[in-house]
Parts: structure tokens; C-alpha cells; sequence
């Protein structure tokens, strides 16, 4: 059974996307909770940071190298933005495919929630 995200890749599902290579794909959230708010996932499908292998090695840190290139090509490296990454129920992971939230373009309030 395909994930959402693996449906969005496929374009099986439209997506607004604002970035893709061959690792990963980016595209706007469809329930943003900030004016700006992007998911960065990888096109091979790892269910959750905390299963990730050290073989993923690589596509983690370009997920890394990446949503930064995003955010600073957003606008965003000046007043700044956060990355979250969510893992299990208690996480708030929501879909089974690993991805990175960029949110920016207002304060971010700390402790997030």
C-alpha cells in the first residue's frame, strides 16, 4: 500500500511542489500551521527517523543541506524558520513516510506544543 507521500511523488496526487531531485521532492502542506509550511521527503520511502539506517546516511543529510538551500531560496535565512521532524503516534507522526517540516514566516513560539 502506497503512502500519501508515495502518491505525491508518483503524482498520483497533485501537489503545489516547490522543489525535486532525484532524493527528495518538497511541496506546501495542505494544512499549514504557519504562513509558510513545506514538507522535504525523501523518494525512498524510510517509515520514520527513528527506524532510519545508517545506510540512509546519505539521503539524511542532503534532506538536511536541502531544506536549508529552501529556506535561504524562501526567503527565510535572515529572521529564520524551524525544522521538525516527527517519529511515532506520541510524535505527532502522521503519515509513515519520513519528511521534514520547514515552518517560517512568523515568530515560532518555544516549547512548540
Amino acid at each position: 500500500m502506497s503512502t500519501l507521500f508515495e502518491k505525491i511523488i508518483s503524482r498520483e496526487i497533485p501537489a503545489d511542489i516547490i522543489y525535486e531531485d532525484d532524493i527528495c521532492i518538497c511541496f506546501r502542506d495542505i494544512e499549514p500551521q504557519a504562513p509558510t509550511h513545506l514538507l522535504l521527503v525523501p523518494k525512498k520511502v524510510i517509515t520514520g527517523i527513528g527506524v532510519a539506517h545508517s545506510e540512509d546516511q546519505k539521503i539524511l543529510g542532503h534532506l538536511m543541506i536541502t531544506i536549508a538551500k529552501i529556506a535561504e531560496q524562501q526567503g527565510f535565512n535572515s529572521n529564520g524558520f524551524r525544522v521538525i521532524i516527527n517519529h511515532g503516534i506520541d510524535g505527532g507522526q502522521t503519515v509513515d513516510h519520513l519528511h521534514l517540516h520547514l515552518l517560517a514566516g512568523r515568530a515560532l513560539n518555544w516549547p512548540p506544543g
